[in-house]
């Protein structure tokens, strides 16, 4: 009977690992599709020169695009809903990117914040893979920082504080990279089952660690 106990706990133990294996594979090959997808939409709203006010729109289709993906994340149409959400998201980078791009070293600083974003998740991923460090206690803490840090942004909006911005940039860079150890952390844990969702969780972490990272460089650039 003891025996037959520990081989139950053994077997179970081998599902549990198969299983999340099976999302973290399934996890960071959807995660490189949606953004290689999102990296080809933003070339297109590039090459159409769309402006500042699409781009808005575009941000708020995303976040409505959001919901739809959550809600669909355990059917058929959740790998469609991902590519949508994913793609309207590159596509509101466009504009930005066309902004950062037309400034004297633009194109270098573009490359520096997306070779600092690769750096930093690869080397948060790899040390959460590699540890297996159970990162949950951070939730708390990085759910109020990015509540405090989206109500500094949109009060930046109408005081405008060149200094307060730069804060909001370094503070978002913090949290987006916690925020990629507490998610990968629960995936390996078993807190997120669903590849789907794990996808949108990594991939808005990278979009907004890419935002702020390239903001914070051209900030201390002094070209802002």
């Amino acid at each position: 009977m003891e025996n037959r106990s520990l081989y139950n706990v053994a077997s179970s133990g081998m599902e549990q690992a198969a299983s999340t294996n099976k999302v973290l594979r399934n996890t960071y090959m959807l995660l490189g599709m949606t953004l290689l997808f999102s990296a080809g939409t933003a070339g297109v709203s590039m090459a159409l020169g769309l402006g500042h006010g699409a781009a808005l729109v575009l941000t708020l289709v995303g976040f409505g695009l959001l919901f739809v993906v959550n809600r669909l994340a355990d059917t058929a149409k959740g790998l469609p809903a991902i590519f949508a959400f994913t793609g309207v998201m590159g596509a509101s980078l466009g504009p930005l990117l066309s902004y950062y791009l037309s400034m004297p070293g633009g194109s270098t600083l573009v490359l520096q914040a997306l070779g600092g974003t690769a750096v930093v998740f690869f080397a948060l991923s790899a040390y959460a893979l590699t540890t297996r460090k159970d990162f949950s206690f951070l939730g708390g803490f990085l759910m109020v920082g990015l509540l405090v840090a989206v109500v500094a942004m949109i009060a930046n909006i109408f005081l405008a504080i060149p200094a307060l911005s730069l804060t909001i940039s370094s503070a978002v860079v913090f949290i987006m990279s916690g925020l990629i150890l507490y998610d990968t952390s629960r995936i390996i844990h078993g807190g997120e089952t669903n590849y789907i969702r794990a996808t949108v969780g990594l991939y808005l972490n990278i979009y907004n660690l890419f935002i702020h990272l390239l903001s914070l460089l051209t900030a201390l650039g002094g070209d802002d």
